[in-house]
């Protein structure tokens, strides 16, 4: 996973020093529509920016088998939001679609990955309404600056004016509807090892230590929420302790996979 950053980064460390900036691939841009989108949680209930707010840390849940009845499943579970990754997934927009209906069903907040950095992926993804977009391999402060003008209406950004008639607005019927966003940046072990030269290894003592800097950077500027992705050597719990408000644990493949081989060698293994 590499680092995803919601909307007005901080991050502008000194490029003398060794830091982030050796590694640029490794961070993207993730913004959280301010506007009640349709696979928002219902007014009863906490949104999602509002629990960050207040303080919780949440846990979520990667969604690659683009899959309605397993979005259902991690709503259900209880996950605090899903993210579904049009980036590594195999599907796309017209895909997505029915596991934001899923997920907005369970009231379960959906965050849409996308596979590229540009207007018209930004576009059509905030126009389905999901709570946030996650943009991928941020590696320059442009790239950021772009990613932000492209949710954004004339004249703060480029962004479409077709609200009056997409899912994002309730078809026209919310007059609140507004293109405000929040920011966060999620630090991810896997594509920072792979740039450092160990892609095998994510927890290696050198891309810990760079995980270090990021985590302190994005602490220390007070700008942003702190996001990851737990691994085997660094447990979600132990993340929280750290600071991490928002907490990936696992992605709906694995987690079957995992279950399938298990359950295949209890019955081999007689």
């Amino acid at each position: 996973m590499p680092c995803q950053l919601y909307h007005h980064s901080k991050l502008a460390w000194n490029k003398t020093d060794t830091s982030l900036s050796d590694y640029p691939s490794n961070f993207s841009f993730f913004l959280e529509p301010n506007f009640p989108a349709m696979a928002s949680l219902p007014p009863a209930t906490k949104t999602l920016k509002a629990r960050l707010y207040d303080g919780d840390t949440l846990y979520g849940l990667f969604l690659l088998s683009f899959s309605p009845t397993l979005a259902e499943i991690s709503g259900l579970a209880g996950y605090d939001f899903v993210v579904v990754d049009v980036e590594h997934g195999h599907g796309g927009i017209s895909q997505a679609l029915p596991c934001l209906q899923a997920l907005s069903a369970t009231h379960t907040p959906t965050i849409l990955r996308l596979p590229e950095n540009s207007p018209s992926w930004a576009k059509k993804a905030l126009d389905l309404g999901p709570d946030g977009l996650m943009f991928p391999m941020i590696d320059e402060p442009e790239s950021a600056k772009n990613a932000v003008s492209y949710c954004r209406y004339p004249p703060a950004g480029i962004r479409g004016a077709a609200h009056p008639i997409v899912r994002a607005s309730k078809y026209g019927l919310d007059d609140d509807y507004l293109e405000m966003c929040e920011h966060c940046v999620m630090v991810g072990p896997t594509d920072l090892s792979a740039s450092m030269g160990y892609l095998r290894d994510p927890g290696n003592e050198k891309v810990k230590k760079m995980m270090n800097v990021a985590e302190a950077t994005v602490l220390g500027g007070g700008a942003a929420y702190l996001a990851g992705f737990s691994m085997p050597h660094d447990p979600p719990n132990e993340m929280r302790k750290r600071g991490f408000r928002m907490v990936c644990g696992g992605v709906d493949l694995a987690l079957f996979r995992n279950a399938a081989l298990e359950d295949v060698k209890k019955f081999k293994t007689v």
